[in-house]
C-alpha cells in the first residue's frame, strides 16, 4: 500500500470514529490526526504533481 493511500484509509478512519464516540476529547484528537494526515497527504501529491 502507498504512502498516499495509508494515509486516505487514515483519514476516513478516524473521521468515522470521530463521528460514533462519545468521548468528546477522543472525537477532537481523532480529528486532529485526520488534519495532520490531512496536512501530510496534500504534501505528497504536490511533490508527486511537480
Amino acid at each position: 500500500m502507498s504512502r498516499i493511500a495509508y494515509l486516505r484509509e487514515q483519514i476516513a478512519r478516524a473521521e468515522r470514529l470521530a463521528k460514533a464516540i462519545l468521548d468528546r476529547r477522543t472525537a477532537e484528537q481523532l480529528q486532529a490526526f485526520a488534519a495532520e494526515c490531512r496536512a501530510e497527504l496534500s504534501e505528497l501529491t504536490l511533490k508527486t504533481a511537480a
